[in-house]
């Protein structure tokens, strides 16, 4: 089963989309098995990370600009060339497990859309495997 989930970013951030996989995997009817969630797009990215604290999502966003800065050196005629290396660094899918009808999360964990090049449009993809 695939699915399909349309998504607004109007800034950059961290945009939790457990329970969009929590619904898709309900749907499925899936008990046992695997989740995959894939983003297709070179600039945005898709992270399971602390879901408790806002401040953990606040910290890796400020990390990220951190370390991957606009350069006055990058020669994408773009210039989103930050953009692209922040959705690199972070990758574009999670594989989570599905036992007895639900995906297997930590306690503090969320399944999240990372993303780098604001605003956009964007959607990610839910691919049950059960």
């Amino acid at each position: 089963m695939l699915l399909e989930y349309k998504l607004y970013a109007p800034k950059q951030d961290f945009y939790n989309i457990t329970p969009q996989v929590r619904e898709a995997v309900s749907k499925s009817g899936a008990t046992d098995g695997i989740v995959v969630i894939y983003c297709p797009h070179t600039t945005a990215g898709i992270t399971i990370n602390e879901n408790a604290d806002p401040d953990v999502v606040r910290d890796l966003l400020f990390a990220l600009d951190k370390t991957f800065p606009d350069r006055p050196e990058f020669r994408h005629s773009e210039g989103n060339s930050a953009a692209h290396l922040k959705a690199s660094a972070i990758g574009s899918s999670v594989t989570v497990i599905i036992n007895e009808d639900k995906p297997v999360l930590g306690t503090w964990q969320g399944i999240y859309f990372c993303e780098f090049d604001p605003p956009r449009n964007r959607k990610f993809y839910v691919k049950i495997i059960g």
